[in-house]
């Protein structure tokens, strides 16, 4: 069973990216990764999910050149808001969250 605290806590890293994208969840993950489980794992899969999503946001950078990158971009910049949501809202109800399309680099 995940304590309230845990659950509140991996919740507030993943909104406070909205704020503080890198430094605000990257303080949570490190400060509490050793003691909690939970907040290790969603650290873990907020850093996979910025990495992926930041890659594929070069990538559609790249692709503005012809007009698919625009809609890529905007399409990448929603899906990031609304996954990142939902894993707020998971991870508030002590379930695990693993975002779709990503790079698991960071085990």
């Amino acid at each position: 069973m995940v304590k309230s605290e845990e659950r509140l806590l991996a919740a507030v890293l993943y909104i406070v990216s909205f704020i503080f994208p890198i430094i605000g969840p990257l303080v949570i993950w490190l400060i509490k990764k050793d003691e909690s489980s939970f907040i290790d794992y969603h650290g873990k899969e907020y850093f996979n999910f910025f990495i992926s999503y930041t890659i594929y946001c070069i990538i559609g950078g790249i692709l503005t050149i012809i007009i698919i990158g625009i809609i890529a971009l905007w399409v990448l910049g929603i899906a990031a808001v609304v996954f990142t949501i939902i894993a707020a809202i998971k991870a508030y109800e002590g379930q695990e969250y693993r975002f779709p399309w990503i790079f698991r680099l960071i085990q």
